[in-house]
């Protein structure tokens, strides 16, 4: 499966000796947690959202200053070695994303106020776009990349349970359960992330920062184990057209090569499924007698009723399109819930292709990821048999949390059933993953979901409706026409 092709449908193609795989919040705080107090030259920071409040070992219990929050753990890293260089930059949202959140970002500038924490809002987007990247990045030796950010609302544990006090906020309200994924990578991969953050810093700010001085440590977390070693890490960018500077579009472009890659299992774990072309090209792998199984895990319903006015209703059209499609019944889209049957707010940006391809990282499967924000993913390549059966295993770990059972469980259901869809239909006993249906719509729905409203593809149709419609499904479109092409030229058996 040869997919990355760097200048098309990625960034770089850099090396990792270590790679692994951080299933929901817990998993990334306290590795992160790891990585930063063993940082000795730089910890680098991207972000849309971020909170110094965030508990990275919540307890149930909180009270003013907590040691265990990261803005206080980060001025204590700064404090005892001066020549650590710490910077978070985030978006610099509008303020009604900001009222929405627990946390004004703007905020944090008073936070780290005269201390050694250099803290920036990033606004060097078009009005409306947003910078939606999630990195981190530890003296260039190790990064994690994903579709977590660290915040207050973030903090879960693979059980997802029903009530946990453990996930509870500063006002002492607890949040919802949440499921995110991140990846861990170290070497070349870690380095070139860094390259990435320094670039970001210097777009934003205009200061340019210098590669840290190579040093002895090893920022790996002790706890994490390597799924994957000597591995190639793809990593891959969308930026809008802004300023002069030419659109970069690697993800959309990876996605629909990935998608035509696939022989067996396509595996989408994703906040957001509302982009036409994507859509199309799933619908073209279902129409085969042969193709591949798709299996796609959002969330029942988006917290925002902002996302609800426009990404849910957009969704509905796309999981129409996809049902239409399934003739030969190998399409399935589902919600999880807890065991008492509370929604989980599926965050994760995942796409894993077959037992060969796995990618994680913050764009989601809507528009506007592909051409109007910025995003950051990672994708890996299986190049050896124990590439093939990690990949495979975390897989069957995210089907198989869902329904409370191990990824051992799910991979001997599809040994026994013959797929991950007849796998799923047999383990999912308990109903905790609950089908995932296109519903009934007003006028304004349909309006809505039409034309994208709130989800533009690039910087040319973000306020013109009619040109955003004739874009997105144009492109669809000519997927479609690409297709029957293949087709029509295809060789027949005799």
């Amino acid at each position: 499966m040869s997919v990355l092709i760097p200048g098309e449908t990625c960034w770089r193609r850099e090396r990792a000796a270590r790679a692994a795989f951080l299933i929901d919040t817990e998993a990334y705080f306290t590795a992160a947690f790891e990585a930063m107090i063993s940082a000795e030259r730089s910890i680098h920071l991207l972000g849309w959202g971020f909170d110094p409040r965030t508990r990275l070992f919540p307890d149930g219990f909180d009270g003013p200053n907590d040691p265990d929050e990261v803005g206080h753990i980060l001025i204590e890293l700064a404090r005892q070695r001066p020549d650590l260089d710490v910077r978070v930059l985030i978006w610099h949202s509008a303020l009604p994303i900001s009222a929405s959140q627990e946390f004004f970002p703007h905020r944090a500038r008073r936070w780290f106020r005269n201390t050694g924490v250099k803290f920036r809002l990033d606004d060097s987007v078009p009005f409306g776009a947003c910078h939606h990247q999630k990195v981190l990045v530890i003296d260039d030796k190790v990064a994690f990349c994903g579709g977590g950010d660290i915040s207050v609302d973030r903090w879960d544990t693979p059980a997802h349970l029903e009530e946990d006090q453990r996930r509870i906020m500063p006002r002492q309200e607890c949040h919802d359960p949440r499921h995110e994924v991140m990846m861990v990578v170290d070497g070349p991969a870690a380095a070139a992330l860094g390259e990435l953050s320094r670039q970001r810093w210097r777009h934003a700010t205009g200061e340019v920062i210098a590669p840290p001085a190579p040093t002895e440590a090893d920022p790996w977390p002790n706890h994490i184990p390597a799924h994957l070693t000597d591995v190639d890490v793809g990593i891959a960018r969308t930026f809008p057209a802004w300023r002069g500077e030419p659109a970069v579009e690697e993800i959309r472009h990876q996605t629909i090569a990935a998608i035509r890659a696939a022989r067996e299992i396509i595996y989408l774990e994703n906040q957001y499924f509302t982009a036409p072309p994507v859509a199309e090209a799933l619908a073209e792998r279902l129409a085969e007698p042969d193709g591949p199984e798709v299996v796609l895990i959002s969330t029942g319903r988006s917290p925002s009723w902002f996302d609800q006015l426009t990404m849910d209703r957009a969704r509905t059209t796309m999981i129409w399109r996809l049902t239409a499609a399934d003739v030969f019944g190998r399409f399935r889209a589902f919600y999880p819930v807890t065991s008492g049957g509370l929604k989980i707010i599926v965050h994760s940006k995942v796409m894993v292709i077959d037992d060969e391809l796995a990618r994680v990282g913050s764009a989601n499967l809507n528009n506007r990821s592909g051409g109007f924000d910025t995003e950051c993913d990672l994708t890996v390549l299986a190049q050896k048999p124990e590439d093939r059966l990690a990949i495979a295993a975390f897989r069957d770990r995210l089907v198989g949390h869902f329904m409370a059972v191990t990824g051992d469980a799910v991979s001997k259901a599809r040994a026994d059933h013959g797929g991950l869809c007849a796998a799923i239909d047999a383990l999912n006993r308990d109903g905790r993953l609950t089908p995932l249906k296109p519903r009934k719509m007003s006028a304004l729905g349909e309006f809505i979901a039409a034309y994208h409203i709130g989800d533009p593809a690039n910087v040319g149709d973000s306020w013109l409706l009619g040109r955003r419609r004739e874009k997105v499904y144009a492109e669809a479109r000519k997927l479609a026409d690409e297709r029957a092409q293949a087709l029509l030229t295809k060789p027949r058996s005799p």
